[in-house]
């Protein structure tokens, strides 16, 4: 019998011999450069939530005898229930949501809806359409404030829909109009990404007796997710964070989402800015959650067309 083969020492090429030893990669100074760019944007971006953040860990005596750059001598979380319990804010938090979740839904489900018929089954018209869609993005929506003010009151709701029996004063209404202001965006883009995924997909499932219904909602919509979850996580910061329309179209203070509620902790004659901190710090935890929740997602729809293959 043919005896068999001794295996190589560990850290030995196959044949016994000891590896060529690697060149590491240069770093050439352009590099060095743009890493050190990014980190000084990166930490522009985070110093005034990280200086928000130390003042409401801070009581305001402090900060006014010391200055907010100081080092503290007392830290605490107390500013944090202050916030939570003087400003109403789990009642504001879901007026937010009840605005935020059904508009990110609505716009995407009508975005795709609009971006499949121009990119997948070309309607005629498909290109004008897509640049009205377009075009409705440069339109600042403060000039449409009085109009849609008269507009609202004007359209008549039952009352199970509205209180007030108008759109004026409704969620509906706030809802409507985060809609219609960001769907040409989302429109947009699922074009460019719906244009880009292979036709053979669509191809061979008309072969297979698909229909519209089935190439929109269990082929191209799956093949999509990238693109929804980063756009789902762009609306719902947009709308989450939105003041305007929410102060325009509500008459009724208790319908105001979370960002009025940070009206609620500023004083007649005397603001507590630390107080007011703790309170932004609050109201911007969802959007910071969310992030987290479809990182992985958002980060794939960010890097779509990126690399070749």
């Amino acid at each position: 019998m043919t005896a068999l083969a001794a295996p190589p020492a560990p850290g030995l090429e196959p044949d016994g011999t000891a590896p060529a030893p690697r060149r590491r990669a240069r770093v050439r100074p352009a590099r060095l450069v743009l890493h050190a760019f990014l980190c000084v944007v990166a930490l522009g971006w985070l110093a005034p939530v990280l200086l928000a953040v130390y003042a409401s860990l801070r009581p305001y005596q402090e900060t006014a005898r010391d200055g907010y750059f100081s080092l503290p001598r007392h830290l605490s979380l107390d500013y944090y229930r202050q916030a939570f319990t003087q400003s109403g804010m789990g009642h504001h938090f879901a007026n937010s949501l009840i605005i935020a979740v059904p508009g990110v839904v609505v716009t995407l489900l009508l975005a795709s809806f609009t971006a499949f018929a121009v990119a997948r089954v070309r309607i005629r018209g498909g290109v004008f359409l897509l640049v009205v869609f377009t075009a409705g993005n440069l339109l600042p929506p403060q000039v449409l404030v009085t109009p849609l003010y008269v507009m609202f009151n004007h359209i008549a709701l039952p009352y199970a829909l509205s209180d007030s029996q108008v759109l004026y004063d409704s969620y509906l209404g706030v809802i409507a109009i985060q809609v219609a202001f960001q769907l040409g965006f989302c429109v947009f883009v699922l074009t460019n990404f719906m244009r880009a995924l292979p036709e053979e997909i669509t191809e061979a499932a008309i072969v297979d007796g698909a229909g519209v219904w089935t190439q929109y909602w269990r082929i191209t919509l799956p093949l999509c997710r990238p693109a929804l979850a980063a756009l789902a996580t762009l609306e719902f910061t947009w709308m989450y964070n939105d003041f305007l329309w929410a102060l325009v179209l509500i008459n009724d203070p208790e319908k105001l989402p979370v960002t009025s509620a940070l009206n609620n902790l500023r004083g007649q004659f005397f603001t507590d800015y630390n107080l007011l901190a703790a309170g932004s710090v609050l109201v911007a935890l969802p959007t910071v959650l969310v992030f987290f929740l479809l990182q992985r997602h958002f980060i794939a729809g960010l890097t779509l067309g990126a690399g070749k293959g």
